[in-house]
């Protein structure tokens, strides 16, 4: 017998029910987001509220799925989003040594007095220099920035002169911030920051180089007593912000559009309030803790600058090698595009 009118509208309805349903699932995409800090750190919080205007700028059809613990050691997870264990994470180039060259541009010392003018000013330069992009191959780029200005914070003594700096145990994260502590003669070991607190009240180090934040965030207050600033900062890390490039490839035009439009300069200036805001709390943080400040003399700085110029050199050796043309034109480009920013 052949169905009746009714029923095979009935069919055509339902049919065309879950053909809607299945459109809009494949519509919306869950994106899973890994952070290797603490969900309170600045960049878990500024990775958070990038996910919070993704979705709303989509209309849901991008939602995030921010996970417990993280897919990979800070070392990994630039190929653990290469590789689609994540979707969308950040990362310090420097921990994979060797790896980012030209990015080093963004760690030298004395570039600027806030993360928010060598952030912007960072991905200025990413986005004018191929070379810098290039290094970079296998993930979608939502960002290059840097955290605020490096500091030298040690358990033992004030450090007001490159002298007192010899002796002392210091953890550095890697990166252009290696290169420097050795041509000041400092006696460095390569770890990651979470690391730090444990280093540090085991004695295993007597110090850490840090940017203000970190002094709250690894809960080092306790720990250390003295500080040495540096105008500018003695160093400054470079991080990347990205996103699994299939999973950026599968996404229809109008989200692309959304995910281009909260990337790059928008989304390095976002990191780079976030951390400016607990740069300044951090301070605040120290005093309160009773850390002892030393602010860096004009015979200090031009002792420091006398002794890092070599590593600029290295530097741009490098750099060149990696298809950066005109390094140090560049470099000294990025930093007349921070005091821009800075004024």
């Amino acid at each position: 017998m052949s169905s009746s009118p009714s029923t095979a509208r009935r069919s055509l309805v339902v049919a065309a029910a879950l053909l809607a349903a299945g459109s809009a699932a494949q519509a919306q995409t869950t994106l899973t987001v890994s952070s290797w800090l603490s969900p309170t750190h600045t960049l878990s919080e500024t990775q958070k509220e990038w996910c919070g205007l993704i979705e709303q700028k989509t209309a849901g059809k991008l939602k995030c799925n921010i996970l417990p613990r993280a897919v990979a050691a800070p070392p990994g997870t630039f190929d653990a989003v290469r590789n689609g264990l994540a979707d969308l994470s950040y990362t310090v180039q420097g921990y994979t040594p060797g790896r980012f060259v030209t990015t080093q541009m963004a760690e030298v010392s004395f570039l600027g007095n806030s993360s928010e003018s060598t952030s912007v000013a960072f991905q200025r330069m990413y986005n004018k220099y191929p070379a810098i992009a290039a290094e970079h191959q296998g993930v979608k780029v939502i960002a290059v920035f840097t955290h605020g200005p490096g500091i030298v914070f040690n358990t033992k003594r004030p450090i007001a002169k490159a002298d007192d700096l010899a002796g002392l145990k210091f953890r550095v994260g890697g990166g252009m911030v290696n290169e420097i502590s050795k041509a000041l003669g400092m006696n460095v070991t390569l770890k990651p920051a979470p690391e730090s607190y444990e280093l540090l009240s085991s004695g295993v180090m007597d110090g850490t180089l840090f940017p203000a934040e970190s002094v709250e965030s690894f809960k080092i207050d306790k720990v250390i007593k003295h500080a040495t600033t540096f105008p500018g900062g003695l160093y400054n890390t470079a991080f990347v912000f990205m996103m699994n490039q299939a999973t950026y490839d599968k996404q229809p035009a109008d989200v692309k559009k959304a995910i281009d439009e909260l990337s790059g300069e928008f989304a390095a200036r976002k990191f780079g309030q976030g951390w400016d805001k607990v740069d300044r709390r951090g301070y605040a943080f120290m005093q309160a803790a009773g850390v002892q400040f030393t602010k860096a003399d004009p015979a200090f700085v031009k002792a420091v600058q006398d002794k890092v110029g070599a590593v600029e050199d290295r530097w741009a050796t490098a750099a060149e090698a990696k298809g950066l043309k005109d390094a140090k034109k560049v470099l000294a480009e990025y930093r007349a595009e921070i005091k821009k920013l800075e004024k």
